[in-house]
């Protein structure tokens, strides 16, 4: 299971950069993104407590948030 929520964290991370930078979401997301890269730093260091782990999904969560905001801004931006 870490394999796939490190996999998953990185793959929202590279989502995540690509949120305009214009959009009110993208500077939100720069922190966010911070605390991803930090917290797969420990677990990747050997760190894969349940603590640790749990720290992700919750960061993993938040940025699916951020990310889906982010969509519907561009979206609203569009005329769409």
């Amino acid at each position: 299971m870490p394999d796939e929520q490190i996999a998953l964290a990185r793959l929202l991370i590279s989502r995540l950069e690509r949120l305009s930078v214009d959009s009110y979401w993208a500077h939100r997301s720069s922190g966010l993104r911070g605390s991803l890269l930090r917290c797969l730093e420990q677990i990747e260091a050997g760190d894969a407590s349940p603590e640790a782990l749990s720290r992700l999904d919750q960061l993993i969560t938040r940025g699916f948030d951020v990310l889906t905001r982010g969509a519907r801004e561009i979206r609203t931006l569009d005329g769409r």
